[in-house]
Parts: C-alpha cells; structure tokens; sequence
C-alpha cells in the first residue's frame, strides 16, 4: 500500500478543531516541525495534545500554544516554554503532569491494545491520592483537579493504575521511510515517536528521506502503525540550550 501524500498540508488537512494528538520529539530532538507548521496554518484549535513536552516559546508545539490553540496538554516536562507557565497559571491552559517513564508506557500500553497498568513510579504522591492541579480558575483557585487513581499490593510493593493513552491522530519525524510506512529514526529521535505513533488511530510521518524499500533489519517502527508519510527533505534541528566551557586564558610569550 503506497501511503505517501504530496505535502505535511495535505497530511494534516483533516485534523479538527479538539482532536486529540499525540506527538513525538523530545526537548527539540525529533520533533515533526513541518507537520506542526503545517498545522498552524490549517487552523484546528482546542487541541488535546500529548506529548513529553511543548517546545519553546518560538518553537515546536510551542508556536500551537502561542496562538492558543492547544487547549490541553499532557506531559512530563513543561520548563522552557514561559507562555506555557503563563496560560497554566492564568486558567486559559489545562495540564496533565505525568512522570516521563509513565508516559511512556501509557502510549506504549495504548499502542498494544493493554487499557491500563500498575507502576511504582508516582505511589505516596498526588500522582495516586489525588489533587494536583490540572486546571486553575483566573483568580488562582483550583478549577480541575486530578482523580486518585487504584492503588494496590503485589509482593508487598504498592503500584498505582495508570490507564493507556489513544490519540485521534499522532505527528512524528523520522530520517528515512518508505513508501509502506515504514521508519527509521536517528539516534535519540527514536524517543517519543514510535510510542507516539502507536498509540493513535491515524498516524502522521514526516520523513528527510524517502526510499523505495528498506532492509526489513534496519526499520524501527513497522508500517503498520502509520497511515500518511511525507517527505519534507533535509530539516533545521536547533540547539534547545547551548552550554560550553570557558576557555582557558592564552598563555603569554
């Protein structure tokens, strides 16, 4: 089955206002930048997105949330974005902190057909008993807090159930796939996007490559899972936050 599509426009032109999307990347490693753009221009809104988090002010899902147009985000680190803060703070966002590992899972669990499972991760926290803060009202009162979730025993170790994610549709990157679906990420862009893609019901590649077959040893994320690949070329892949060492003074002669 040839799954390619003429442009990420025309991959995401049936996306509508308040689907549900999970999307891949990690920091800005691995983030499908041209769907997102693409989406931008489309104009859903009151999306419900998840993702590990939500880029940077000017970047990533961070140009979605700048126009408001994420209505609810589910993640597990939130600290770059600064209209991130502001809209969670002022009630115009809602969120849903998940520890890293655990989102991880419920994309997995939701990818392979599991509705739920127990962890550790979380137990004697608010992620269990309840109460963190998911939306708050303009005046800073707590509008929507979180549940208590199951809490049980097994070997005399508590575990907390975390429920599967399924998404509407997923947006990921990868540097090569074919006309099938299949892809292949590099190195830690193999993060988030193939849970991601496996936990949606229509999922979205956007690819640097295009081949016409690929050696079946070398695909990360069968075919199976997406539904729309695109090719979009050689792409930017900015530096989240540059951090060197001083110099050491020359030495005079």
């Amino acid at each position: 089955m040839d799954k390619v599509v003429t442009s990420p426009a025309a991959a995401i032109a049936d996306v509508p206002d308040g689907a549900s999307l999970a999307v891949g990347g990690f920091g800005l490693c691995g983030i499908p930048m041209e769907l997102i753009d693409a989406l931008r221009e489309q104009g859903a809104t009151g999306l419900r997105v998840i993702s590990n988090n939500c880029g940077v002010d000017d970047h990533g899902l961070g140009v979605l949330l700048a126009e408001g147009r994420i209505a609810r985000m589910t993640s597990s680190y939130v600290g770059e974005n600064k209209e991130f803060a502001r809209q969670y703070l002022s009630g115009e966002l809602e969120v849903e902190l998940v520890p890293q590992g655990t989102l991880a899972e419920r994309l997995r669990a939701g990818g392979c057909g599991i509705p739920a499972f127990y962890t550790p991760a979380g137990v004697g926290t608010q992620i269990a008993t309840g109460g963190l803060p998911w939306r708050y009202e303009a005046d800073g009162s707590v509008a929507v807090a979180s549940p208590a979730r199951e809490v049980r025993e097994f070997g005399h170790q508590a575990y907390v159930l975390e429920e599967a994610i399924t998404t509407d549709f997923a947006l990921v990157h990868a540097a090569e796939g074919d006309r099938h679906g299949n892809l292949v990420f590099h190195s830690s862009a193999r993060n988030f996007n193939p849970l991601a893609a496996m936990a949606a019901r229509v999922t979205i590649a956007q690819v640097e490559s295009l081949a016409e077959d690929l050696d079946p040893d070398r695909i990360h994320l069968p075919g199976i899972f997406v539904d729309r690949i695109v090719a979009v070329g050689p792409v930017a892949k900015r530096i989240e936050k540059k951090t060197t060492s001083p110099r050491p003074a020359e030495e005079a002669f």
